[in-house]
């Protein structure tokens, strides 16, 4: 069936490794299974020390037939910096918060610039979630209203400029559902509140569980967030909206994005968040499907 690998960023090296310890062989310089598919959740880029030959590794065996590839918020980004205007020229004058977590690509493409063209053009090929035999794969949020109006708005197979240009607005229902799908659900604070993490810094957002409905929810119950911990407050109602939960009975969502480098990767019995934050000295993780309804821990590899 399927191996769904997490977030990579350039670590082409430990790809091979994780590729060749669940059965894969080189033939013809790509990675291949004789019974199995590589499934990739996005964010092959940025971070890394090999970022070409890991785009070179999931691009060859993608379009070879043996992985597919969804896109993550950072191939997105690199996406939406190359973009153009009617004149030519850079899009939004090629805004710095698109610009500084792609600088370690550049530099690798900085003499490659076909080549790095060449990927723009493939990764803008690549759908943004999977619906495959019973499971769903998603970069970071499954939320079948932002999927739905997705798939009314992309439908020739590939990210139309115009349609890119939009979502880069941020102002429409569509850019929140775009965004969400690929970077999740930020839990926003009114201006006049803030809440301390554990090291005593102040936020004023942080990623939810978007599983979740968030109502009666404390912030340490709501939090998803890797990098500080949250206090177990009671969220005031007045700022705390509802949305539907992600239940058990839904099928399977394979996911990455959240970097976790410490905790399970199984987070319900059909959730399974498989970033386990390689970029931050953690681990390449992949879960082997092989058409079970609830996830199990023997199936996670590392």
């Amino acid at each position: 069936m399927y191996d769904i690998i997490g977030d990579v960023h350039g670590q082409a090296s430990i790809l091979k490794d994780l590729l060749k310890s669940m059965g894969y062989k080189k033939e013809s310089g790509v990675f291949k299974h004789e019974s199995r598919k590589a499934i990739f959740v996005g964010d092959f880029i940025n971070r890394g020390p090999q970022i070409r030959d890991t785009l070179s590794i999931v691009r060859s065996m993608v379009e070879a037939g043996s992985a597919m590839a969804i896109l993550g918020n950072h191939e997105l980004n690199a996406i939406i910096f190359e973009l153009k205007d009617k004149a030519g020229k850079p899009f939004a004058k090629r805004l710095l918060k698109y610009r500084l977590p792609l600088i370690q690509t550049l530099e690798e493409f900085v003499h490659f610039p076909d080549e790095y063209r060449s990927y723009i053009r493939w990764m803008r090929s690549l759908p943004m979630f999977l619906e495959l035999d019973g499971i769903r794969v998603v970069h970071a949020c499954w939320q079948d209203k932002n999927i739905a109006l997705l798939k009314e708005n992309i439908t020739e197979g590939r990210l139309r400029k115009s349609f890119l240009r939009k979502i880069s607005k941020n102002n429409s229902e569509l850019s929140t559902a775009f965004w969400q799908t690929c970077k999740g659900i930020d839990f926003q604070l009114p201006k006049d509140l803030l809440v301390f993490d554990n090291k005593g810094q102040p936020h004023r957002s942080f990623r939810s569980k978007w599983w979740l409905n968030p109502q009666g929810k404390n912030f340490q119950e709501l939090s998803f967030e890797s990098r500080f911990d949250l206090p177990a407050y009671t969220i005031p109602p007045e700022v705390n909206g509802a949305r539907k939960p992600y239940d058990e009975d839904q099928p399977i969502v394979f996911f990455g994005h959240y970097c976790l480098k410490n905790g399970d990767n199984i987070l319900a019995p059909n959730l399974c968040c498989l970033d386990s934050c390689i970029s931050r000295n953690g681990k390449l993780t992949a879960y082997r499907w092989s058409g079970e309804k609830k996830l199990t821990l023997k199936n996670i590899v590392k």
